[in-house]
């Protein structure tokens, strides 16, 4: 049997034309089944549904062989214990830092002035400001990361932007790259030696699946 982790919700919606390229159907919606196992057209094969920072963990302890996470989860886990052998090229956005539109980011950093940063992404803005040698307060937060300069919490946050409407909307403005985001297959290396005959075609479907795709937005 093989597990495969996945999180409800854009990387699944993504994620579930690849399964089908790679030979693999869920038996039932997900997004109306309460199950967290999903059955597929394989008997060999199985989906459990876990949070996005969670399918690293599963993955890691052997709970799942494969799965799929965004590298903003896996730099945030350290991706101990992980191979990567695939970037799956979905649930692409970036990681930025965004300050209020009037604020002067610029000219904090030339005064070296220390910053509050919100964000959940800890070990990537620490990495970050570290490497600009820029002195921050991290207030981690799991909700909307928006809020936290318009309620006087923190002067920037750190966040995933993908089209930048909501920044927008909540007079925000990005004002530095830290890394492009996608998602990548990750698999236990102990599932990979023991169930080689099955993990490592999994794998390769999964490879061509998303050459296949790439061919087709060219």
């Amino acid at each position: 049997m093989i597990t495969i982790a996945l999180s409800k919700g854009r990387i699944l919606e993504e994620a579930l034309p690849l399964l089908t390229a790679a030979g693999v159907t869920l038996a039932e919606d997900p997004d109306r089944s309460r199950k967290l196992v999903i059955e597929t057209n394989r008997p060999d094969v199985r989906i459990v549904l876990v949070r996005a920072s969670d399918a690293p963990t599963y993955v890691q302890y052997g709970a799942a062989d494969l799965g799929v996470a965004g590298l903003d989860v896996l730099h945030e886990h350290g991706g101990e214990g992980l191979y990567q052998p695939v970037d799956l090229e979905i649930g692409r956005c970036r990681m930025m830092v965004a300050v209020p539109e009037a604020f002067d980011y610029e000219g904090a950093l030339a005064r070296r002035s220390r910053l509050r940063v919100a964000t959940k992404y800890i070990r990537a803005a620490r990495d970050h400001f570290g490497a600009r040698a820029v002195q921050v307060d991290l207030i981690k937060l799991y909700g909307s990361m928006e809020l936290a300069p318009l309620a006087g919490l923190a002067d920037v946050i750190v966040d995933l932007v993908s089209s930048g409407n909501t920044l927008r909307a909540n007079r925000l403005r990005a004002v530095e790259d830290i890394m492009d985001i996608s998602s990548r297959l990750i698999v236990n290396p102990a599932a990979l030696k023991m169930k080689h005959a099955e993990v490592q075609p999994m794998i390769a479907a999964f490879r061509a699946a998303v050459e296949s795709q790439r061919g087709l937005a060219r």
